[in-house]
């Protein structure tokens, strides 16, 4: 039998091309920094090369690795950067995995936030209920896994706050979101209870608009921005692994900064 450490014939790199964009992913989060190599590859995970579903399967199992390292890392007592307001980009960039244009704006008085799962009071919120909950505001950076980056001024009220007040089980595995726009998120506990993980309703200390989450969207300081999602219906404490929108695409789960 062949050693799962011992490299093979590295064949033509183009077997590679129907996984060249989760390599690409993979390479933003700095686990694959100047390119991947296939021996390595084959070294590290006994896989063959040329079949394109191992390789599939080994890229995932790197990604998934990297989630670890990087949970393993995180400190929830340190703080990421703040910053003045005068640095503070108004409006705030959008982003989204369809155009502005297909944003469907919220009756706000008709909206609820429904809650589920490890929750002891799963009584929905409307957003003047929430409006009346103790502020927090951060001056934070928003950082997107394709590159690009900006300084944004977040108000709204701790999440950690807000799983206490509705009796949620602070030791369970995760907090899961489900939005307006179909895009389901989750998070680690660790990170929902940091201080800077807002459930945010204003920028720049006005309401917050439509294009960017209103009334309600999650804004975090330690993790990429497509863990933020906008337009949030439902918030699920869990222990059952809930996944995401780009997660199920080939996204990492963990996504820190």
């Amino acid at each position: 039998m062949r050693s799962p450490f011992r490299p093979l014939k590295v064949p033509d790199p183009g077997i590679l091309d129907d996984h060249r964009a989760l390599v690409r992913r993979i390479e933003r989060r700095g686990l694959l920094r100047g390119g991947l190599s296939l021996g390595a590859l084959t070294m590290l995970t006994g896989c063959d090369v040329t079949d394109t579903s191992a390789v599939g399967r080994a890229l995932r199992a790197m990604s998934d690795f990297n989630d670890g390292v990087q949970a393993a890392l995180f400190d929830p007592r340190k703080l990421a950067p703040e910053y003045p307001g005068s640095q503070v980009l108004k409006p705030p960039r959008f982003n989204a995995y369809y155009d502005v244009e297909d944003v469907k704006p919220i009756d706000g008085d008709a909206w609820r936030l429904e809650l589920a799962g490890l929750i002891s009071d799963k009584r929905p919120w409307t957003r003047r209920r929430i409006a009346e909950l103790p502020e927090r505001e951060i001056i934070i950076r928003h950082v997107c896994v394709e590159g690009w980056d900006y300084i944004g001024q977040w108000s709204g009220v701790p999440l950690r706050a807000f799983l206490e007040r509705v009796g949620a089980d602070l030791t369970a595995k995760y907090v899961a979101f489900k939005t307006a726009d179909d895009y389901p998120s989750s998070i680690d506990m660790a990170t929902a209870l940091h201080p800077q993980t807002l459930l945010a309703t204003r920028y720049a200390r006005e309401e917050l608009p439509d294009p960017y989450g209103y009334p309600l969207r999650l804004r975090m300081a330690v993790k990429l921005g497509y863990k933020n999602p906008k337009w949030i219906t439902v918030i699920e404490v869990t222990n059952t692994y809930p996944g995401g929108y780009w997660e199920s695409r080939g996204f990492g789960w963990f996504a820190g900064l």
